[in-house]
């Protein structure tokens, strides 16, 4: 049996599910605030990974951070 590898230089898929760390660098908060606003209905709710694991969809990350640019012009 042989598995292919993709080459490094190929881009990463845009759509991915974002841990907290990555959340919380893309959008500059921390796990608290996140969790409050999600608590909220202010921000996209996350999605169960396994038992202890959860992710977010990068579309509805990247949405989000555009409807908070819309909001300021």
């Amino acid at each position: 049996m042989t598995r292919t590898v993709a080459p490094f230089d190929e881009p990463i898929a845009d759509h991915c599910i974002l841990r907290r760390k990555d959340v919380e660098r893309r959008t500059g908060f921390k796990r608290s605030h996140i969790y409050n606003l999600m608590h909220q209905g202010k921000f996209p709710q996350a999605i169960p990974l396994g038992e202890r694991a959860v992710g977010w969809d990068s579309r509805e990350i990247d949405q989000w951070i555009e409807e908070r640019k819309q909001q300021r012009d």
